[in-house]
């Protein structure tokens, strides 16, 4: 099986998908950090293709940006100056040919992820 990436956006305070999100992927090359692509979510919280693709996927250290202010604001979210979530960055290491799900569950003052499937 070749290996890819995915991710899904749910909006915890709001009990729906985080649709016109948009997310970043970084590869990190030691200390370089290297953009690949960038992304916006769809109606159901996914990004309409794979965000790293069996043809481009190479097991290593990669970072997904998730631009939660921006969401935030454009739900309505009163921002506070500065916002508490802004730039939620996720860090993450792939070390094998297999599908790599990483969602994130995002509400105004709080987030968390894990390794889907």
């Amino acid at each position: 099986m070749a290996g890819y990436l995915t991710t899904h956006v749910l909006d915890t305070a709001r009990g729906c998908p985080a649709a016109g999100l948009r997310i970043e992927l970084y590869r990190i090359n030691g200390a370089a950090r290297v953009h690949l692509k960038t992304l916006v979510t769809n109606a159901d919280g996914r990004t309409d293709e794979r965000i790293l693709p069996e043809g481009d996927f190479a097991t290593g250290t990669y970072e997904l940006v998730f631009h939660a202010g921006d969401y935030l604001t454009a739900c309505g979210v009163a921002p506070e100056d500065p916002r508490f979530l802004d730039i939620v960055p996720i860090r993450f290491g792939m070390s094998e040919d297999a599908h790599y799900h990483v969602p994130l569950l995002l509400s105004p003052f709080g987030y968390s992820t894990y390794r889907g499937s």
